[in-house]
C-alpha cells in the first residue's frame, strides 16, 4: 500500500509471434486501443508508456526486435491487481498465447517510484534484469511476492492467492 508519496511501476514484456501487421497479431492489435483505454480509465491508473501512436508497440527495448514492452504506473498494488486480474484485461490476456510466444525468463516486474516519476524503458529493463538475477526484492518484485513502498515484504497472508495469471 502506498501513502501517496510513492506509486507502483510495472513492466511486462512479451515475444510477439509476428510483426504488428502480420495476420497472427490481428487479434492483439484489434484489442490494443480498447485495453489501453480501459487502463487509462481504471481507478488508480497514473501513466503508461506510449508513442504518438497511442501505444508502445514501436518501442523495442532489446536486440530481439520481436520483444514488446508495456510500462505503466499505478497508485498502488491493489489498483494494478484489479486491472490485471479483475477487468476485461484478464479475458484478453487469456488469449496471450495466440499472439505471444511462451517467455521462459522473467517477463513482469513491479517496483515503487516517487509519485510523479515516469520510469524510462532502460530503468524498466534494469528492473526485469534485477528480478531475474536476485529474485523478488524491494528493488523489483512480483505480484506473488510484493513489497510495501517502504521496502518491507508484504506478509504472505495479505497476498491474494485467488488471482490466476491471465496469461496462462
Amino acid at each position: 500500500m502506498s501513502d501517496g508519496t510513492f506509486h507502483l511501476a510495472q513492466v511486462n514484456i512479451g515475444r510477439a509471434r509476428g510483426e504488428m501487421t502480420d495476420p497472427v497479431m490481428a487479434g492483439f492489435v484489434g484489442r490494443l486501443a480498447e485495453i489501453n483505454a480501459l487502463a487509462d480509465a481504471s481507478p488508480g491508473f497514473v501513466w503508461r508508456l506510449q508513442t504518438e501512436d497511442g501505444d508502445a508497440t514501436a518501442v523495442r527495448p532489446y536486440p530481439d526486435p520481436t520483444v514488446l514492452i508495456n510500462l505503466s504506473v499505478w497508485t498502488d498494488l491493489a489498483a494494478l491487481r484489479a486491472y490485471v486480474y479483475r477487468s476485461a484485461h484478464a479475458a484478453v490476456m487469456r488469449n496471450r498465447r495466440e499472439w505471444f510466444e511462451r517467455f521462459e525468463r522473467v517477463f513482469v516486474a513491479l517496483w515503487w517510484v516517487p509519485a510523479g516519476h515516469r520510469p524510462t524503458v532502460a530503468e524498466a529493463v534494469a528492473r526485469l534484469a534485477h528480478l531475474e538475477q536476485h529474485g523478488p526484492t524491494r528493488q523489483a518484485f512480483t505480484f506473488g511476492e510484493p513489497f510495501e513502498a517502504d521496502g518491507r515484504p508484504v506478509p504472505r497472508a495479505d497476498v491474494p492467492r485467488s488471482d490466476a495469471c491471465p496469461a496462462t
